[in-house]
């Protein structure tokens, strides 16, 4: 088997929270804003509990299809149909939430609070939320409304900063598992892992 096969087009920083423990057999895990399932085949392939959300009807479609062949015995249920700010799930539901590369495509700050919120709500205490998005981490970029920049291939984004970060990670009262690690993409985008965990 290849790593390929074996990790599918994993997030590198899911990857490593992986490989620290952090994500393990035994665990309920999310995934909001699962796209195709890119975070998703070795979850799978492992035995964990794996749930998912996603706005876009084909994209569950396909993770379903998916976890028909590496998860045979996971119900079709597991994986709805919703908006992030808008979850099918009860209140402390999951051990690990992963949101990555969603966030910034908020419309707005209302709705961007509104998406932390409902992440948050459906995470157990003592569980990890695993967020990667934009921000202004490392390159300055033209502001259009709120806290929505244009980066740099045209898309506007919701872009968050340290001071937002640490604010929001003080008011949930969570706590951090990592620093805020920040990758720059030359001339194009800053993506930032924020990873938080809910105090037991």
């Amino acid at each position: 088997m290849t790593v390929q096969e074996q990790f599918g087009r994993i997030d590198i920083y899911v990857f490593d929270q992986i490989l620290r423990g952090n994500i393990r057999r035994g665990m309920k895990v999310l995934d909001a804003g699962c796209g195709s399932g890119r975070n998703l085949v070795y979850l799978l392939s492992e035995g964990l509990e794996v749930y998912a959300v996603d706005q876009s009807p084909e994209a569950v479609q396909t993770v379903r299809g998916m976890a028909s062949v590496l998860a045979p015995s996971l119900p079709a249920e597991n994986f709805w149909v919703a908006a992030i700010e808008q979850m099918p799930f009860v209140d402390d539901f999951a051990d690990v939430v992963i949101c990555n590369s969603v966030l910034h495509f908020a419309r707005d700050d209302e709705h961007f609070v509104a998406m932390i919120a409902e992440l948050w709500r459906v995470l157990k205490p003592g569980g990890m939320l695993f967020c990667r998005l934009g921000s202004t981490i490392g390159m300055e970029f033209e502001r259009l409304r709120g806290n929505v920049f244009r980066v740099g291939d045209g898309q506007e984004w919701l872009l968050v900063n340290e001071a937002m970060l640490m604010r929001l990670t003080q008011e949930m009262g969570g706590t951090l598992v990592d620093p805020l690690k920040t990758t720059v993409v030359q001339g194009s985008r800053c993506m930032t892992t924020w990873v938080v965990r809910k105090r037991a």
